[in-house]
């Protein structure tokens, strides 16, 4: 089978399609083939040699965490799942034709492969930081960076929570949030004068790493009130980062729940070859990104 690999840290220049073996799936796992990959920040920050203590690195590595596709293998003592089905779930290695998968689920009726395979670290994501970040119902939350996969389902699921939402992002995207339910504004010179001005804020989290942790522990007036999933430098501030997934099972049962709903939607934005996972990490890398980026196997 084919798989994208690569073999020493660096650029995106350094992953490789490759022939290799199927893995076989252990006790409590399932093998899928491959439809469609979740293409992830952790992926390019896993292959630029991040040190990202819940994702340790064996070289030469696979890439990838999300997947959907058809079960073809079932290991010991799973139930509940039959070779044939359409789940979507995560493992490892995902950027392959053959993927194991430790977490699924049976995807809902109305989601493609492609659409499928951007849900569950970005769900499961979502709802963790919701959860660390102590937001409750009829209070008001920041998100900075908000138009990407997390902040498009972060906004969704605390809309479905009676959250207030107030989202940044570029002005490309404003259009985009407020479609969610989000009260949006730009980033650059003066964002913060421009929150202010759309309300108290609770609580934040930062989804995108762009430096702006001292301008959301001002706007909330305590460090405990934020949360960061992509600036490594924040714990300098008193700002908890969030990294280790919680219960992938929990938070994909939850995800089918409110995309069956109609409480949960993620655009795909463009979606690559398997070959052009290159391509696939220079742009997701830029940000920017509108919902999800993902290989189509």
């Amino acid at each position: 089978m084919r798989k994208v690999s690569f073999a020493e840290f660096g650029g995106p220049d350094v992953l490789r399609l490759v022939e290799t073996e199927k893995p076989h799936a252990g006790p409590g796992r399932i093998r899928i083939a491959v439809r469609a990959a979740g293409v992830n920040p952790v992926d390019w920050r896993l292959r630029e040699g991040q040190v990202l203590g819940a994702h340790p690195v064996r070289l030469p590595s696979g890439v990838g965490l999300d997947a959907s596709g058809v079960v073809d293998e079932v290991g010991e003592g799973v139930e509940g799942v039959e070779i044939g089905d359409r789940v979507f779930g995560e493992g490892t290695s995902t950027y392959a034709e053959f993927a194991v998968l430790s977490a699924w689920a049976r995807m809902p009726e109305e989601l493609s492969f492609e659409e499928a395979a951007g849900y569950p670290s970005v769900v499961e994501t979502a709802l963790r930081v919701i959860r660390e970040v102590g937001v409750r119902s009829g209070q008001t939350l920041l998100v900075s960076g908000a138009s990407g996969g997390v902040g498009s389902a972060v906004l969704q699921i605390a809309r479905d929570r009676g959250i207030t939402v107030i989202g940044t992002a570029g002005a490309p995207n404003q259009d985009y949030l407020r479609g969610l339910g989000a009260l949006a504004t730009t980033y650059g010179e003066g964002w913060v004068g421009r929150v202010r001005r759309l309300g108290r804020v609770d609580a934040a989290l930062d989804l995108a790493g762009s430096g702006v942790i001292r301008e959301l522990v001002e706007l909330t007036g305590d460090p405990r009130k934020v949360v960061s999933i992509a600036d490594l430098n924040a714990p300098r501030l008193g700002v908890r980062f969030s990294g280790t997934a919680g219960s992938v099972p929990e938070a994909l049962a939850e995800a089918v729940d409110l995309i069956t709903r109609g409480r949960l939607h993620i655009p795909v934005e463009k979606s690559y070859p398997l070959a052009e996972a290159a391509a696939a990490h220079i742009d997701s890398r830029a940000g920017h990104t509108r919902g999800r980026r993902v290989l189509l196997v």
